[in-house]
């Protein structure tokens, strides 16, 4: 029995193979956004020093 394929990923699966720089361009965009590199002790001191504390109530306007 054949399996299901969207339309949608059938455009896909072509469109990536005439562009495959867009799959490099895929992983740099995940690698900006989501895999982070560890950072060292002295960044790590330095965020959470220049964070500020929230107000006791949010809603407050003064």
């Amino acid at each position: 029995m054949a399996r299901y394929e969207s339309e949608h990923t059938k455009f896909m699966r072509e469109w990536l193979e005439k562009n495959p720089a867009e799959l490099e361009q895929k992983r740099e965009g995940r690698a900006l956004w989501w895999d982070k590199k560890p950072r060292d002790l002295d960044t790590q001191k330095r965020e959470v020093m220049a964070t500020v504390a929230p107000k006791a109530y949010y809603y407050d306007a003064n």
